[in-house]
């Protein structure tokens, strides 16, 4: 098996997709706030939370890739690097984004094939549900909230799903 064979997921993002890909088996390590797949949760140690980590315990798996998301884990990436781990943050903010880190992840662990598979299905997803929502007789606004505290809304990849659904964003802008 060529690529990473211990892979700490710091986000929920590349564990599902490393399990949609097939590559479950090379994960070594998940995020707390990791939920799909949800067997993920049964058979992977939490290793982390989103803006906090425990290096001992990302260390204790002895993972030779670490992928994390966004700035928001900016710090937690530069403390793994000094320890010598190789660190891949994605930062994907919308659906083109989310289509780049599933390729890069493919990539990384040689899956190309059935990367390129899961984004094709995941387009002919999208644009089926473009089809039904061009039937709709009025399109519905949509207030979408991410997280409460601090207040987080109108994210890229949400506002395009919200839209390609027949929706409108109230807050798309911000």
């Amino acid at each position: 098996m060529k690529g990473p064979q211990r892979i700490v997921c710091l986000s929920t993002e590349t564990c599902e997709t490393l399990y949609l890909l097939g590559e479950q088996e090379r994960i070594a390590g998940i995020s707390g706030f990791t939920v799909r797949p949800p067997q993920a949760r049964k058979e992977k140690p939490k290793v982390s939370g989103f803006t906090t980590a425990r290096l001992d315990k990302i260390l204790a798996v002895k993972p030779d890739l670490v992928l994390g998301y966004c700035d928001l884990q900016a710090d937690i990436a530069a403390e793994l690097a000094r320890e010598g781990l190789e660190v891949h943050l994605f930062n994907q903010r919308d659906i083109a984004g989310t289509y780049r880190m599933i390729e890069t992840l493919g990539a990384l662990v040689h899956a190309n094939d059935r990367a390129e598979r899961l984004i094709a299905e995941l387009q002919d997803g999208l644009e089926c549900i473009r089809a039904s929502a061009a039937q709709l007789p009025r399109r519905p606004r949509v207030y979408f909230e991410e997280w409460n505290e601090p207040l987080i809304s109108g994210i890229g990849w949400v506002s395009e799903l919200i839209e390609l659904a027949g929706g409108e964003d109230c807050f798309a802008e911000l």
